[in-house]
């Protein structure tokens, strides 16, 4: 928040994908790995700021870590960006913390313990998400709202649900919103990250909802080759997971 603050120390570059990088991103990057491996000196840790683990296979456990997730928002100045770190066990994320610096807030889950926000007094509130009301909250990010696959979107949710609001919201705050119950439906078109989205993952399924693949199945984490993810839903009411995922497949 000190280099956020300061537009000056910002030194803003770009990584070859064209996705802004700055010195906040390397500053957090370091210092949660530091202390990870304080913390627990046996589990490696991916972070989006390290190096290629070609060894990573070889894991039962590992820390995922985004140490800025939603720099875009960041140089934007609009407060929606978060630190995101999951610990994965046997491919599925068990722990998740999402820290929210602009607002104060840290939302975290473990398997079994629930989801909970802490707010900047200390104060924990369990969060739980909400039956679907009859006009859905969707939310999208105010920099791929325009995109021709979430345009589509919103047409077969009109079909399919009639009356909708749109919210525009940054980085993985998106998850964090279902997760309290103030909105009910995410669509993510186009490529992610492992560490994007473990987290959150977490923090959705002990609120209560889902963050699942085109074909209904929960994200497993380093499985495969690659550590990019392909498009997934987020849903609070699992009940309207099959719903969500017909309007989805229509685009």
């Amino acid at each position: 928040m000190a280099i956020y603050a300061q537009p000056e120390q910002w030194q803003l570059q770009h990584k070859e994908d064209k996705s802004p990088l700055t010195a906040a991103d390397l500053a957090s990057h370091h210092l949660i790995i530091e202390q990870l491996h304080a913390l627990t000196p046996d589990i490696p840790v991916v972070s989006e700021e390290s190096d290629e683990a070609p060894q990573r296979h070889t894991w039962s456990q590992l820390w995922l870590v985004d140490p800025l997730d939603g720099t875009k928002e960041f140089v934007a100045r609009t407060g929606d960006f978060t630190v995101n770190i999951a610990l994965v066990l046997n491919h599925r994320a068990v722990l998740g913390v999402l820290h929210a610096p602009d607002y104060g807030l840290t939302y975290m889950a473990a398997k079994g313990c629930g989801a909970w926000v802490l707010n900047h007094t200390g104060q924990t509130q369990r969060l739980s998400t909400v039956k679907q009301p009859s006009s859905p909250r969707l939310l999208v990010s105010r920099f791929h709202a325009n995109g021709k696959k979430n345009q589509a979107l919103l047409q077969h949710t009109q079909q399919c649900f009639g009356d909708y609001q749109v919210m525009e919201v940054g980085s993985a705050l998106k998850m964090c919103r279902i997760a309290e119950g103030l909105a009910d439906f995410y669509p993510r078109f186009g490529t992610t990250m492992e560490w994007d989205t473990a987290a959150g993952q977490i923090i959705l399924e002990e609120a209560g909802g889902a963050l699942v693949d085109t074909q209904g199945r929960p994200f497993l984490y380093n499985k495969r080759s690659s550590l990019a993810n392909k498009d997934f839903i987020v849903v609070g009411d699992i009940a309207h997971t099959q719903d969500w995922l017909t309007c989805l497949l229509r685009c």
